[in-house]
């Protein structure tokens, strides 16, 4: 990992100093990923919609070493109400399953479904991504976990693959059903640009932003989110039925004429769920 930003400079020596502190030694392999916040195409993801995000200068940094062991240990420096600490055997010897601390399932479930053999480590994980913030802390984590691995046991050569494999991750281990916007945008975005993405054809292209002396406020709404356990399972549930409804394989598929014409047969929630979604893929 090169440091390209004060930002992600400060995280690499954060990291750093906190893994010769858990463990003694210098950490040899570092991998990074970024937040991201959306621009366009809300909760049009898990509908095969298109959807814009944009890569933060806030992101995750995973840093460590192999341990020439079949273990596994991570810490945490979140501020999270649990273990900030985790440690477990390598796959390959002990079948990997969800657990308690709640955040090392994003690290175990990448381990679990990388690429390659993955064989014991140390590594610490620090992130300047608010927590539950809207800000995809999450995907953040899985994608520095696997651009960790990657510097140890072997690149994995499609950025495609990649994503998925973080999301599969986050579906199997955090049972949380998020579409595929968060993971790509912290694979593949780059500085100045936004990235365009087609989540039902898994494509993407990057959108140059020039905004001039224009500035993308973020402000923080101090309300926390957990998808695993907020209205967003239920959102997605709803979306389904809509679909079903209308006789579409998802929403992507649908009009807003058809949306209107069915009107009488659709719970008021649901028309308006779906009159959200099917506005926005046509916006983006």
């Amino acid at each position: 990992m090169n440091p390209i930003n004060r930002e992600q400079e400060a995280l690499l020596t954060n990291a750093t100093k906190f893994f010769k502190e858990s463990y003694g030694y210098e950490p040899k392999v570092a991998g990074y990923a970024p937040g991201r916040v959306n621009l366009i195409g809300e909760h049009t993801d898990y509908n095969d919609g298109f959807v814009l995000p944009i890569a933060l200068n806030l992101g995750t940094v995973v840093v460590g070493s192999g341990n020439g062991s079949d273990v596994c240990r991570i810490k945490s420096n979140a501020s999270v109400d649990e273990d900030k600490s985790s440690e477990f055997r390598v796959p390959s010897v002990e079948k990997l399953l969800p657990g308690e601390p709640k955040w090392a399932n994003y690290v175990k479930g990448v381990v679990a479904f990388f690429n390659g053999t993955v064989k014991g480590f140390d590594a610490v994980a620090v992130s300047n991504v608010p927590l539950g913030g809207g800000l995809s802390s999450s995907a953040s984590l899985e994608v520095s976990t696997y651009a960790f691995l990657e510097g140890l046991f072997g690149k994995t050569d499609s950025l495609k693959e990649k994503a998925l494999i973080c999301q599969k991750a986050e579906h199997e281990f955090a049972n949380t059903p998020c579409g595929i916007m968060d993971q790509f945008i912290s694979v593949m975005g780059e500085a100045n640009n936004a990235l365009l993405i087609d989540c039902m054809e898994l494509t993407s292209e990057l959108i140059p932003m020039h905004i001039d002396d224009c500035v993308i406020l973020i402000t923080n709404t101090n309300m926390k989110h957990n998808l695993g356990t907020s209205e967003y399972a239920v959102r997605r549930k709803q979306c389904e039925e809509a679909a079903k409804i209308l006789g579409v394989r998802s929403l992507r598929f649908a009009t807003t004429e058809q949306l209107i014409a069915q009107k009488e047969r659709l719970p008021e929630v649901i028309f308006r769920r779906a009159r959200h979604v099917i506005s926005e893929i046509g916006r983006t």
